[in-house]
């Protein structure tokens, strides 16, 4: 298994290949755009440390005071992961029922509407790449094949970070700061309690007619050097 240098490399690079298929894209979504900025968003522990070891003491001390507040409030709290969803789906049955209401709130990291991580944010929010703008509608526009793109690169981030865990960002961000502080203790095992453990990639979730079109894509995350 990859040590967390080489999981978070591995990550950078499937970062910047995604980052290269969405700049082939006709999207609105850029930065300061805040509005599919919801507290459901869902990432990996792994894509919690980093985050967490690139911003000093005030940032983490900031973060976590918000934290603290928004895993007392209402929010998406998953189920299953991507790779689980994969297998289900895989077996013929269907998938738990998931309660999600964008109208629970904002993302509680935003700060002044803007994300103060915008570099380093998760999967989860790089993926949102909507071809209108959702406050003119109320909805993210993406087509069915970046779906399937997006679906791809969440199960791979899962499969390199299968000995960690998967949920809502608030948990995920939260667990991350107490585990990785000095002052661990009981509150880590009950932020623990709402997260998922990631499961190794088994087959990718990709419809026969997206097959040939995303074999560019799966043959430079297949190049990708730990």
């Amino acid at each position: 298994m990859l040590n967390v240098y080489r999981q978070l490399a591995v990550l950078d690079q499937l970062y910047k290949i995604y980052d290269q298929f969405v700049d082939s894209l006709d999207v609105v979504c850029e930065k300061f755009c805040a509005d599919c900025c919801t507290c459901n968003v869902t990432m990996t522990t792994l894509e919690a440390h980093k985050i967490i070891s690139a911003i000093d003491l005030d940032s983490k001390k900031t973060m976590q005071d918000k934290l603290n507040q928004q895993i007392t409030k209402q929010r998406f709290i998953p189920k299953i992961t991507t790779n689980q969803l994969a297998n289900i789906c895989l077996s013929d049955d269907d998938p738990p029922e998931e309660a999600m209401d964008p109208s629970w709130g904002p993302c509680p990291i935003l700060v002044d509407n803007a994300c103060p991580v915008y570099d380093l944010r998760p999967f989860g929010c790089r993926c949102m790449v909507s071809k209108q703008r959702c406050a003119d509608t109320g909805v993210a526009e993406i087509d069915e094949f970046t779906i399937t793109v997006n679906h791809v690169f969440l199960q791979y981030i899962e499969h390199i970070d299968q000995n960690g865990f998967s949920g809502n960002l608030s948990d995920v961000m939260a667990h991350t700061i107490f585990n990785e502080s000095a002052d661990t203790g009981s509150q880590i095992t009950i932020r623990q309690t709402t997260l998922i453990k990631n499961t190794p990639l088994t087959a990718l979730l990709i419809p026969p007619e997206h097959r040939q079109k995303i074999e560019p894509i799966l043959a430079a995350l297949r190049a990708i050097k730990a």
